[in-house]
């Protein structure tokens, strides 16, 4: 009489293959060896790090994905004009969850974060007011971002949000070695602009189609600006948004000219992620 071979009473597809006694044990069972088994889920994780431009001391913050083995895209992420905070932190943690390595800079000083619009249009204002200054402090964060370990140092880009979006634009425009750009909510208007040639990255603007503080003369003289260029650009603007359309902290009523629209954060961070795929790819 032969003997009938072992079988496990759950099978590799799921199917019951013992009496129903062993399959009970399986399922009871199965809790105790997951908690055995390494997990291998993604984690994102933060780190703060300092670095200089100049004499001044700036802290960034980096996020990623610690599941993830090898380098990887990285994304340059500038904060409001309140400074490096939560909410950018927040934003740095999600481009981590899609596999990017995000690095949040510093445009003001370790330690300089706005609790207040007075605090936060002086600190804007010094770097606002000197082109210059604007370009090469960012450009001091995005050469932190590229010089680490975990990042592909050809696949690298950038966004902002309002003034950050301002930065990321300012930072195209000086001919950064970025494959692209994306501006939430930013503003549109330079003391510089892009000359022919001189652009390297892909732009993407994404705006609040009723923003009070960014108009629509601002928005024409813009996309002027970018053919004249020859940049490969896109705008799109997003109905009933105004400024700061993708922060929940901005408030509801959009007749103080910055209020958070869900829909409008929902689709621009949407339609950055193709744009991602496009130019990160």
């Amino acid at each position: 009489m032969k003997t009938r071979p072992a079988v496990s009473p759950v099978s590799w597809c799921g199917r019951a293959t013992g009496a129903p006694g062993d399959v009970l044990k399986s399922i009871l069972l199965l809790p105790i060896l997951l908690l055995m088994t390494p997990d291998l889920r993604a984690e994102i994780r933060t780190s703060t790090v300092e670095y200089k431009h100049g004499d001044a001391v700036l802290e960034g913050l980096f996020a990623w994905d610690d599941a993830i083995q090898g380098r990887r895209p990285g994304v340059l992420v500038v904060h409001e004009w309140w400074g490096r905070n939560d909410y950018v932190k927040s934003r740095a943690e999600k481009l981590a969850a899609l596999g990017y390595v995000a690095f949040a800079l510093d445009m003001y000083g370790k330690g300089l974060v706005a609790t207040d619009p007075k605090e936060a249009g002086a600190l804007a204002g010094k770097v606002r007011g000197d082109s210059a200054l604007m370009r090469e402090r960012a450009a001091a964060g995005l050469e932190d971002l590229r010089k680490d370990e975990r990042v592909d140092a050809t696949k690298i880009a950038a966004i902002g949000y309002c003034f950050g979006g301002t930065v990321a634009l300012e930072l195209a425009r000086s001919g950064a070695e970025l494959a692209g750009v994306v501006s939430f909510h930013g503003g549109l208007g330079t003391k510089a602009p892009a000359e022919k040639g001189r652009v390297k990255a892909k732009v993407l603007v994404l705006h609040g189609a009723d923003d009070p503080h960014v108009p629509v003369a601002e928005v024409t003289k813009f996309e002027e600006e970018m053919r004249a260029a020859g940049v490969d650009w896109q705008v799109v603007s997003y109905g009933g948004a105004v400024h700061a359309f993708t922060n929940p902290g901005a408030g509801n009523d959009p007749l103080k000219g910055a209020a958070y629209h869900e829909s409008a954060d929902q689709r621009s961070w949407e339609a950055m992620r193709a744009f991602f795929n496009e130019v990160l790819k």
